[in-house]
């Protein structure tokens, strides 16, 4: 049985400031070990409940956070960038029998411990077919047209709740609690690992591979917090002005849609100027 965990990191244990997850920042290195803390204990619960392969793929910013000499032996890490899939890289093998969204976090405009998706800022919304959307949910979509199904979610309570609508079924663990979105009441690292470790010795038995599902096609519609950012976006092909701060597109399958989201989120990236945005 082989796991793949995407591995985010603004909802790993202790996280709550910007400096937190920002590479290079003394306290970004500190949470290094929290965030491997997290994921150690995922992958350690998995091996406990039968898994012979797990897989990590990191899905934070650069890409290249954990610290590979913490990880159990056992495990591999797939690290830094570029990916065909991004945040779930490796899905696409055919060999994944179960996926793992460990240190995930809400989208863009709701509430959450350091919500946002994809960009820290600049998205204040997402949808798919009109159904608000984070990162999970995205993902989730990506994953389901291979047949493999999301069995673990971590990060704070809210993203639990978020987990309910896009993997009812998976196993949800809450390492902190929401009080802004930089702020949360957090537990310590000795608690959250024993937490982890459990629900994903738990999650292993639902890690089945189904058949392949696709909704497609998907309407895909992102709100940005500038009006320049919609000229900036429409360079990519397919995509369309929808309003004054709005664009949409449609893929015929979150494959190519998850792909010309981050084709988007490129090219926004890039039209931001640090003082205006």
């Amino acid at each position: 049985m082989k796991i793949l965990i995407s591995a985010d990191m603004e909802g790993a244990t202790g996280v709550t400031w910007p400096a937190d997850v920002l590479p290079g920042t003394p306290q970004w290195e500190r949470c290094r070990t929290l965030f491997t803390s997290d994921v150690n204990a995922a992958v350690l619960g998995f091996l406990d409940g039968g898994a012979d392969d797990v897989l990590i793929n990191e899905a934070h910013s650069t890409m290249r956070n954990l610290l590979l000499e913490q990880l159990d032996e056992r495990a591999q890490l797939l690290t830094g960038r570029h990916k065909s899939l991004s945040m779930v890289e490796g899905v696409q093998r055919g060999d994944v029998d179960g996926i793992a969204f460990v240190g995930y976090h809400t989208g863009a405009g709701t509430e959450g411990v350091l919500a946002h998706t994809y960009l820290a800022n600049s998205i204040t919304g997402v949808w798919v077919d009109g159904v608000p959307a984070s990162e999970g949910y995205l993902n989730a979509l990506v994953v389901a047209e291979y047949g493999v199904p999301v069995v673990l979610v971590t990060g704070d309570d809210l993203t639990c709740e978020d987990a309910k609508g896009y993997a009812p079924r998976a196993q949800a663990v809450a390492v902190k609690d929401y009080v802004s979105r930089y702020a949360a009441v957090c537990r310590p690292p000795a608690r959250t690992a024993a937490d982890i470790r459990a629900a994903a010795r738990e999650a292993t038995a639902l890690a089945v591979r189904e058949a392949p599902r696709s909704g497609g096609p998907y309407q895909v519609e992102l709100e940005f917090d500038a009006e320049h950012l919609v000229g900036a976006a429409t360079v990519v092909p397919g995509v369309q002005p929808h309003g004054e701060r709005r664009v949409v597109y449609t893929s015929p399958s979150m494959y190519e849609g998850i792909r010309c989201f981050k084709a988007v989120t490129t090219v926004v990236a890039a039209a931001v100027e640090e003082q205006y945005g």
